[in-house]
């Protein structure tokens, strides 16, 4: 199945990737830097950016503010920062978004987000005119929101990190319900990073098998290495965290690519697409080039007029102009004509 997931993008396993650099809150809340970030990001190759589009009466409870608990997830343990204040300070307003939808206009790359609530889904169709609304892993088994989401009958991209298989069937079933057959399935893996033996590639395969809609790959891991695998497996979607400093303050910049790193996915991802081709066995090299590479039946030695010709008067090496190696059984108990010099390429018109 074919899937339209922007006007000019149709993806379906297997074809040319479309590479989503996740800015997300990676900009920490400073507009000059997002602006940046998308610039460099389409200097890459990538097709989309996206953001997140949360503030802190979506993302989080009181509960979760109180106990501080996701600032135990970054690697810095800095004290002066409250996960209130981290929320406020890196979280992007619908009018910094639409500026951002300004510049990538400008630049020439598509735009998205990741919505948390009705309102900000409501925001990111009727202004943003986002091609596409992302589901975020949390999201997969928030099947109101699903519901509400699939109602409003644009393409939807889904991770699936965190998720059991009869969660994944299950929000596929929902969307499905509301009548919207626009889906685009992510394998992920909500760990960051995940270990190498925790990324289960082979997942692609399995939701391949499952469901008709395209499948992609949403990658927390660290480098290039594995979303490049992710494309050999038929990923449609890349989507890659994207950062212009990994050192930064912040809760995704150690997991995401740099610039030369999203242009190595970018580049080479597309390389990889082209380089598996078809799965029917096609030669498409030209008889000169065949010739130049295959053998021919020459004379392992000086061969005398009249000499029964013995297995081992026979030799096979370039060019494979003359009789092909396969003819020699034809070729063994035959008199020769004439005088067959060693190295001399043989004919049929020699017996």
């Amino acid at each position: 199945m074919k899937i339209k997931i922007t006007t000019k993008k149709e993806v379906s396993n297997f074809c040319e990737p479309y590479i989503i650099a996740e800015i997300g809150s990676n900009h920490n809340g400073d507009m000059a830097l997002a602006k940046e970030l998308i610039q460099k990001a389409k200097e890459a190759g990538a097709d989309c950016v996206k953001f997140q589009s949360w503030s802190k009466e979506t993302i989080f409870s009181k509960k979760v503010y109180d106990d501080n608990y996701f600032l135990k997830d970054d690697y810095r343990n800095r004290t002066d920062y409250t996960l209130e204040g981290i929320v406020e300070a890196f979280s992007i307003s619908e009018n910094e978004l639409l500026e951002m939808k300004k510049i990538a206009d400008e630049v020439g790359i598509d735009v998205s987000s990741t919505p948390f609530s009705h309102k900000e889904v409501d925001f990111l169709i009727d202004k943003l005119e986002s091609p596409f609304i992302k589901i975020a892993s949390m999201d997969l088994n928030n099947y109101p929101f699903l519901k509400y989401v699939a109602k409003k009958k644009r393409p939807i991209i889904i991770s699936t990190g965190l998720s059991t298989l009869s969660e994944i069937d299950k929000a596929i079933s929902v969307i499905e319900g509301e009548g919207n057959n626009e889906i685009v399935i992510l394998h992920c893996i909500s760990i960051y990073p995940p270990k190498d033996e925790q990324v289960n590639l082979n997942n692609i395969d399995t939701l391949q098998k499952l469901y008709p809609y395209p499948i992609g790959f949403s990658d927390h891991t660290i480098g290039t290495s594995i979303p490049l695998a992710s494309v050999a497996k038929g990923a449609c979607i890349i989507e890659k965290h994207f950062t212009l400093d990994k050192s930064m303050f912040g809760w995704d910049h150690k997991v995401s690519a740099d610039a030369a790193e999203l242009k190595v996915i970018c580049e080479d991802s597309r390389r990889i697409s082209k380089a598996l081709g078809t799965t029917r066995i096609v030669s498409l090299e030209d008889e000169d080039r065949k010739n130049a590479f295959r053998r021919s039946v020459v004379a392992a030695n000086d061969i005398p007029e009249g000499a029964v010709i013995q297995e081992t008067d026979l030799d096979y090496k370039r060019p494979g102009s003359g009789l092909s190696p396969e003819v020699s059984r034809f070729i063994i108990g035959k008199k020769a004509k004439r005088k067959i010099s060693k190295d001399e390429i043989i004919k049929f018109e020699d017996f």
